[in-house]
């Protein structure tokens, strides 16, 4: 299954947040970044989605991964390569 809507919840200054941008980055993979300490109702959103606070969370064509490192990450990606 080929992904086509990726967002990425992040807080600036967060290393996990800045792995995760920089592995999407590296395998050339466009997202959109939502910043939850600015948009309260991205926040709000990856709160809901992800049933916790933590950050990064991505959403890919409605799956989530919360709380993660690049390994799962990776991990996560096969199911969409």
């Amino acid at each position: 299954m080929k992904a086509t809507n990726i967002r990425l919840f992040i807080k600036p200054g967060c290393p996990w947040c800045e792995d995760a941008e920089g592995w999407l980055q590296e395998h050339d993979i466009p997202y959109a970044v939502l910043d939850v300490r600015a948009d309260r109702d991205a926040r709000d959103e990856m709160e809901e989605i992800s049933e916790q606070t933590k950050a990064p969370v991505i959403d890919v064509d409605g799956e989530i991964l919360a709380d993660f490192d690049t390994d799962q990450l990776a991990q996560f990606w096969k199911r969409f390569d």
